[in-house]
């Protein structure tokens, strides 16, 4: 079974959102410690609410079942089981600014006999005035953020801290991804 290796650094909660506070129901995740040299007063405060050092990465998880979570506990990957179903999101590879072959895998145009048409988008259609949104023409590729949906956990190490999802995960090695239980699956 082809897997990514995905390490689960512990999180800390840094806030728990109420519907009564804030209007809607959420817990915030502080990933990755920050010297305190590098954050501003308003950050060292949060932190400090939460006893924890200040973080680089800060995210808010929404629909999550609060009664379970206190301010300052870690969430670690034992929170997955094998077989559990997850959404990952994460941000694409960046590839800078492309043609149309390159990005949305148009087919180029004859290379010889006098043809002078190689690798340009072609006609945009009988529009008049205006260039549709969505259409297909040359520009900035990749570096977006991408959810990919309904991944298999095959196995879940909590001593090494370590999660074996099935298939391939968005973004780059050592990048920055959101793991959460799936929206929309099952398992099948």
């Amino acid at each position: 079974v082809p897997v990514t290796v995905v390490e689960v650094t512990p999180n800390v909660i840094m806030q728990i959102k109420t519907v009564e506070n804030d209007g809607y129901d959420s817990v915030q995740l502080g990933y990755a410690d920050k010297r305190t040299v590098l954050t501003n007063k308003p950050e060292q405060g949060h932190a400090k609410k939460a006893n924890t050092t200040p973080k680089r990465f800060i995210k808010e998880i929404k629909d999550v079942e609060l009664g379970d979570y206190k301010v300052s506990d870690e969430v670690k990957a034992d929170i997955f089981k094998p077989g559990d179903i997850v959404d990952v999101t994460g941000t694409t590879k960046g590839h800078g600014y492309q043609g149309n072959i390159h990005k949305d895998g148009q087919s180029r145009g004859p290379e010889t006999h006098g043809s002078r048409y190689h690798r340009r988008p072609g006609s945009l259609g009988v529009i008049i005035n205006r260039v549709v949104p969505g259409m297909k023409l040359p520009g900035r590729m990749g570096n977006k953020t991408v959810t990919i949906q309904n991944l298999e956990i095959v196995n879940a190490d909590t001593d090494n801290n370590v999660l074996l999802i099935k298939g391939n995960v968005p973004g780059a090695n050592k990048s920055f991804i959101t793991i959460r239980s799936a929206v929309h699956g099952s398992k099948k």
